[in-house]
């Protein structure tokens, strides 16, 4: 008999309205997190690993300039473009990650390369370019990530007409039918932020973690309160050392030092039992899972509901 295989999704989590987000709009991210759950879900049901389950899932959404990753990625203030990312394999504990690149065209990619073929966990800006021609990865000029709709968006930053920046990540955690774990996270970072500036996303422990005996974790918003706050870890050590099952130590690790460390904190989480659990605390989270064969659920708004949320 064959154990269960899980995959969820994020493509990030925002304070839009209904209105705002347009109804076109909305059935394009529907599309797009269905392509992304699927690339992801076809190779667990195969037998694959979790961790190319989880890499291609990402590398889905940073290929869809909806999403705030690759493609899409956001631009900082003076107009460059630079990605972070990470991946982490909950079998052996294993990571690769990347920040500060700017022509890598899959940085969920280049750091699972990262993992496998270096001795670093974590390489940066231009050395990790450097590393990333070394193994003959993909890369692109600047036109192919700089969309008329992301110049748009800065410009419209930097005169203050947005409230709500930019500040999204794409990411997937995934169960295969070995009972591994992993969790992958992209981003093109904060709009109009310094160039140079790192979230929480490459970071491990802070936006993206794995372990086989706990839980694997994908973290998306406020990157300086996540890494701050350690929200991958703290859902992770609150399982294991105060026992508690998924569900209620995520609402714990969303709160934690909330009283000292601002920001929305946002993640989905998977457990060895092939629980879920979407956290965010934004007026929606882009997200999607599907478990074995089950009927795939995907969702957007807070009142969007589904039996991976009613468990």
């Amino acid at each position: 008999m064959k154990k269960n295989f899980v995959i969820a999704i994020h493509g990030g989590a925002e304070n839009q309205s209904r209105e705002e987000l347009g109804e076109a709009k909305e059935a394009a991210y529907q599309q797009g997190l269905e392509n992304a759950l699927m690339a992801g879900w076809h190779i667990l049901e195969q037998g694959g690993s979790a961790i190319d389950a989880v890499e291609a899932a990402v590398k889905s959404m940073e290929n869809n300039q909806l999403f705030n990753a690759g493609r899409g990625g956001s631009l900082a203030k003076d107009e460059s473009i630079e990605f972070d990312a990470a991946i982490m394999d909950g079998k052996n504990m294993k990571a690769g990650a990347v920040s500060g690149v700017k022509h890598v065209k899959h940085p969920i990619t280049l750091a699972k390369t990262i993992m496998q073929r270096s001795p670093h966990v974590l390489l940066t800006s231009i050395g990790a370019e450097n590393f990333a021609m070394e193994q003959e990865l993909e890369m692109k000029g600047d036109d192919y990530f700089k969309t008329e709709e992301k110049i748009k968006s800065l410009r419209k930053a930097k005169k203050k007409e947005k409230d709500e920046l930019l500040k999204d990540t794409v990411g997937a955690v995934a169960l295969d039918m070995d009972g591994n774990l992993a969790a992958a996270t992209s981003t093109g970072g904060l709009e109009n932020q310094y160039p140079g500036r790192v979230g929480d996303s490459p970071i491990i422990g802070s936006g993206t973690y794995a372990n086989n005996e706990v839980v694997a974790v994908s973290c998306t918003g406020d990157g300086e309160g996540i890494m701050r706050a350690n929200v991958a870890h703290e859902l992770y050590a609150l399982m294991k050392y105060k026992k508690l099952p998924l569900k209620e130590a995520a609402q714990e690790a969303m709160n934690v030092y909330k009283d000292r460390i601002e920001g929305d904190r946002n993640f989905i989480a998977l457990d060895p039992q092939g629980n879920v659990e979407f956290s965010f605390e934004t007026a929606l989270m882009f997200r999607a899972c599907k478990k074995n064969h089950d009927p795939t659920y995907l969702a957007i708004w807070k009142d969007d509901t589904g039996e991976w949320e009613q468990e």
